[in-house]
């Protein structure tokens, strides 16, 4: 073969095994494929004695609901429950406001983590010590409740959870469901409550919740749907809960630090 014609053989071979995306140093070793992002547990989740099916199905629930790097990013929240106050949660600095309704004359700002904040009463920024002390705690226990009215499918390997899986079940809509039970210990308000969940077969979303007071009751306080999701920024979010609706949700890409400041 005439040299120049070698020359542009070889070069051609050389592009190919470029765009064929082979190892650069020439091994045959195989390329290692790019990891998905990952979705570890929060620190104190149970897994020893959660199941590995009830796990993956947790797994899933949180691609279904946009995927565990857009829940990461997602930083500002704000939601309406059920037309008794609204929230507003900073999920990086741990910043939550609370508007009581109707008529807005009591609003909570403070920070889940220090739990130092203020609370204005009709008007007034309330100074004594043991008052504000109470009224900031009432505001965290509120904001557990409400958060996870919203945001519980995101939450299935929290701390202090224990994942199983109680087969497949059947919602009250008819759809058929991964039936997921979650238990606690030393976490919240109410660690002796209980939820079973029923996550879709087909799209891997919430579609139901029983409430149970006690682990050991053997009827729950209520059954509800979780139904109509839609997307806010790459999350999907659902706020129906049949006869009860929570409203105003918006993961917002920014907001003012003085919108957590009453002064």
């Amino acid at each position: 073969m005439p040299a120049k014609r070698y020359f542009l053989f070889g070069l051609l071979m050389s592009l190919m095994a470029c765009q064929s995306g082979g190892p650069a140093n020439g091994s045959n070793e195989p390329t290692a494929n790019p990891q998905p992002y990952p979705n570890p547990a929060a620190p104190g989740f149970n897994a020893g004695a959660s199941d590995a099916e009830a796990i993956a199905i947790a797994d899933s629930v949180m691609e279904a609901m946009g995927g565990r790097k857009a829940w990461d990013e997602a930083r500002y929240f704000h939601w309406n429950f059920f037309n008794r106050r609204t929230l507003l949660w900073d999920k990086k600095t741990g910043n939550v406001r609370i508007t009581m309704l109707p008529d807005s004359s009591t609003v909570m700002a403070f920070n889940l983590n220090t739990g130092e904040g203020q609370v204005r009463v009709d008007g007034a920024l309330v100074t004594e010590p043991d008052s504000l002390e109470n009224l900031l705690q009432q505001g965290k226990s509120i904001w557990i409740n409400d958060a996870y009215w919203v945001f519980m499918p995101f939450k299935l390997k929290d701390s202090g959870v224990t994942l199983k899986h109680q087969g497949v079940d059947t919602t009250q809509a008819g759809e058929p469901a991964d039936l997921l039970q979650l238990t606690f210990e030393a976490v919240g308000d109410t660690p002796q409550n209980k939820y079973l969940v029923w996550v879709g077969k087909e799209d891997h979303l919430v579609r139901q919740w029983a409430y149970f007071g006690n682990a050991e009751d053997e009827a729950p306080a209520f059954v509800i749907p979780w139904q109509n999701y839609q997307d806010y920024n790459g999350l999907k979010l659902s706020g129906d809960r049949g006869e009860r609706k929570i409203t105003g949700i918006e993961v917002l890409r920014n907001r003012s630090d003085e919108a957590f400041r009453l002064e």
